[in-house]
Parts: structure tokens; sequence; C-alpha cells
């Protein structure tokens, strides 16, 4: 299977960025709706219509959901890339369907979608309100999960840019967990199914983004759906979409994503997931929070009548500004930066820092500044 050729022929041209909203997918969902797939399965805080989508009549039951959190929309689009595929007549596709039944919730948290938040409405983040259950949407999930039985769920998330791959400087653009389900993190028959996908999806993305998978730390929370439903004996797999170089849209780790849940579709209708595969597991390398967006090397600065060369971070906030994601560069380290890395890295040479408020970088402060002739707007040298 051509997995790049698949992701030209089946990727959703009407959504791409960051910022995914109910509004932008309801019109696809209408489409993909041909034969009455597409149902509301409750309301969100606001009232807006939470959507599953049903496809496929085999035996292997695969829940998926997007958007637990608000502002996690890369795997969403993802999500739809993969849909279109399934609603082809390839004969690929059309295996996948005689052997998955695969209910599938786009987006778990249409008001955080809305407002670009983690959380919801309530200000509660889903992803720790599993034993609670005092939200809807928490409510919902849980309604679909005890009522539709699955034998795999994809938990679907995208990670934040500062995630490396081990100790390289190799940004983390996928990472995976089969998460624990006990507090000893102990590996038993339903986990070693999720543990054996991973490794799979591993071997196959490795030849296309090299050294930029992750895995996240297993570390048992009771209150993270994906160890409830690990716990509840359903082997869950967490995706999470990350940085790829210049890919603040995350276009390519979109693409990157697909190639994953494809891969995981079919390692599943394959029955490749018999083996033991902990040690391959084990040895994709966890996720690291050593990255900055913008690194600053170098810097001349006058303090307390002293010149003293030092070293600070910028990282980006998403904003949202007219209904469009804006990316806004704020310093937020200075000096102390220990073992760090940027996405993009400056070296001033001894060049004299100079603001409008004088020669020293504020945290917090939007990042724009000289360095020495160098004019530097929101983060970048201004062209």
């Amino acid at each position: 299977m051509n997995l790049e050729a698949l992701f030209v022929q089946n990727k959703e041209q009407s959504i791409e960025g960051r910022y995914i909203t109910l509004e932008h997918i309801e019109p696809i969902l209408q489409r993909l709706n041909t034969e009455k797939q597409l149902k509301e399965i409750g309301k969100s805080v606001l009232g807006k219509p939470i959507y599953s989508y049903n496809i496929g009549s085999g035996p292997i039951k695969i829940l998926l959901w997007s958007q637990m959190h608000g502002d996690d929309s890369t795997t969403t689009k993802a999500s739809f890339d993969c849909f279109n595929f399934f609603k082809t007549n390839s004969y690929e596709s059309q295996l996948y369907l005689k052997s998955f039944t695969i209910q599938w919730i786009p987006m778990l948290n249409p008001d955080g979608a809305a407002l670009y938040t983690r959380e919801n409405a309530n200000l509660i983040d889903l992803n720790r309100d599993s034993q609670e259950q005092s939200q809807p949407e928490s409510q919902i999930l849980r309604s679909v999960f005890e009522t539709f039985k699955p034998d795999f769920c994809f938990n679907l998330h995208d990670q934040r840019t500062i995630y490396s791959v081990g100790q390289t400087n190799k940004p983390a653009t996928l990472s995976f967990l089969a998460p624990s389900y006990n507090l000893e993190c102990e590996i038993n028959t339903t986990r070693l199914k999720a543990i054996n996908v991973i490794a799979g999806i591993n071997e196959v993305l490795q030849k296309f983004i090299p050294g930029q998978i992750g895995r996240f730390n297993d570390s048992f929370n009771f209150n993270c759906v994906g160890d409830t439903f690990q716990f509840f004996g359903v082997p869950t797999i967490l995706f999470e979409g990350g940085h790829f170089q210049n890919d603040y849209q995350r276009e390519e780790t979109r693409k990157f994503l697909f190639f994953a849940m494809i891969t995981a579709f079919r390692l599943i209708y394959e029955n490749d997931i018999v083996h033991n595969r902990i040690e391959d597991y084990l040895n994709i390398s966890q996720n690291n929070p050593v990255f900055c967006d913008l690194l600053y090397k170098n810097i001349k600065i006058n303090y307390d009548g002293k010149e003293k060369i030092i070293n600070f971070a910028a990282q980006y906030k998403e904003e949202i500004i007219d209904g469009k994601v804006v990316f806004n560069a704020y310093i937020v380290q200075i000096d102390n930066l220990g073992y760090c890395f940027g996405h993009q890295e400056f070296d001033a040479n001894g060049a004299l820092y100079s603001d409008k408020y004088g020669n020293f970088p504020r945290l917090d402060h939007l990042a724009n500044f000289c360095l020495g002739d160098l004019t530097f707007e929101n983060g970048l040298i201004k062209s």
C-alpha cells in the first residue's frame, strides 16, 4: 500500500490549519452521510451537537474520538482523510469495512474547539474527568463506550512543540502510548495488544520520519480516559500529533497521522499483533520537553551597568484573532536554559540586545527587539 499516494487521493481539502470547529466539519459529515451513518449522540455544555459516524459491518469493533481537547485539531483532519479512504470503493477499503465496525466521534468537545481551548465550556479538562464523569461530553463518551463495546480504542490528540525524541534534537512529530491499567504499569494481555500495534506503526513511520517518533510516559492516572478504558480491558492507543520542521499548521503532521492510523487498521486487520513486541515498543524513546520554538544565543545585554552574554528563549502562543489562529512569540525564559534546543536558533555572536524598554529582554513580553543591526518582529528577523 502506497501511503503517500493514498494520502494525496483522500486528503480532505476543505479543512486545513489549526482552527477546526463544528461549523467546519458539519458539511463534510453531511457529505459522508450517504447511508445514514451519522447520528447526534448528545449535546455539549453550550448545546452544540456531538456526532458519531458509524461505518463497516465487520466483527472487530473500533472506537475513535478526536478533539476531546478543543485545540487538538490535527487528528481530526487526519481522521477525515481516513474516512474519505473508507468511503472509496478500493479493494483495501472494502476489505477493512468487512472486517471492522467503526464508530468515530469526530469532535467530542465542540465548545472547546470554538474557543480554541483544551478545556470544555466549564473549564474542565475532559481527559481528567474519566472518574467523576461531571461533564456531559464525558458522559457521552462513556455511554458510547459501554454501548458499543469496542475491541480497540484510538484516543486522538495533539501535543505541544516542546517535545523532543529522547535526548536528541529531533522533534517528536508523532508520539504514542499504550496507557497503563494499574499503578505498577504492568503489561497484561490487553495492554500488550496496544503495544504491538504501536510497535508496528513505529516500524512503518520510521521510514518516513526517522528518529521523530516518541513515546509518552506511562504513569497511571485513573482520571485519564485511556487509562480507564485500558483498565476496563479494551486495548487503547494514544495518538499524539506533534511538531514537524517548519510545520506550525500541522499539515505534514496530519499526513503522518494518516499513515499511522491506516497502518493501525492494517495491523489489526492482518492480526499482526499476536507477537510480543514489548522490547520494540520500549525502544521508542520517551518524549522529553527540551524544545522551545525560538532560541537566541550569545546575546550581549547591559544589566546593572555591566555587560553580560546570555541566551534566551521565546515560545509561540496560539491566539484566536478574527477567527484564525495567530502565532505570537513571547519571551519565556532568560538564561538557565540548561539542555535546550530551538526549532529555530539564532546566534547573535555577541550583538547587543535592545528593545523599546532598554537593553534587557523581559519575560512574557512579545519577542520584538533588535540584536545589533538586525530587527526581530514576532521572534523572527524582519525582512
